[in-house]
């Protein structure tokens, strides 16, 4: 009898933990956040202009899993708690292929870093947290927080638009073509 209840639980359990975690064909495995330097490019024929590499760039970082083999076109809401503001924005990719290492990012300019933080210094600290939504047709498909938070932090709190750019918005859109997803043109 004991052993039947143990079986019985353990189905359960699986049954209960499939629905949550499998329940979906996306997931976030990973969200990270980094302060980086603008890149440097050197060119020739104008003037040369160094960027300031004491300005540093916010960038998080979302690793997700997929399972179709083709997905046409995935919404990511961010929203990142910086200096007691919660900062939203989002990006849309598409043809987003199966597989545990794809990638979406968004950043805050260094200009923005410094009004959010009345011009003192920026550091990871700083970022209290990140929230990040994958939305396929409008519908929430996968959803994660670093791992302090509580799910739906976000949701009572009032939002800033405007200080997260995707990252054909940034100096960074020449880099790392084949690690993030293609971003849907406007």
């Amino acid at each position: 009898m004991r052993r039947n209840f143990h079986l019985l639980l353990l189905a359960f359990l699986s049954v209960a933990h499939g629905q949550v975690r499998g329940g979906s064909d996306f997931q976030i495995l990973k969200i990270t956040k980094n302060l980086i330097t603008a890149p440097q490019f050197p060119y020739t024929g104008a003037q040369q202009y160094r960027s300031n590499q004491r300005e540093l760039w916010l960038e998080v970082e979302t690793t997700f899993a997929s399972t179709p083999l083709f997905t046409d076109e995935l919404t990511f809401k961010y929203f990142i708690l910086l200096s007691g503001k919660v900062l939203s924005g989002e990006v849309t990719h598409v043809n987003i292929p199966a597989g545990r290492d794809n990638r979406s990012v968004m950043y805050v300019p260094p200009r923005g870093l410094a009004r959010l933080m009345n011009n003192q210094v920026v550091t990871v600290a700083a970022v209290q947290n990140v929230a990040v939504q994958i939305l396929q047709d409008g519908t929430v498909k996968a959803q994660s927080s670093l791992p302090s938070a509580s799910a739906n932090w976000f949701v009572a709190l009032p939002r800033i638009s405007g200080f997260l750019l995707n990252k054909n918005e940034t100096p960074f859109a020449a880099l790392y073509w084949d690690r993030y997803e293609q971003i849907k043109s406007r």
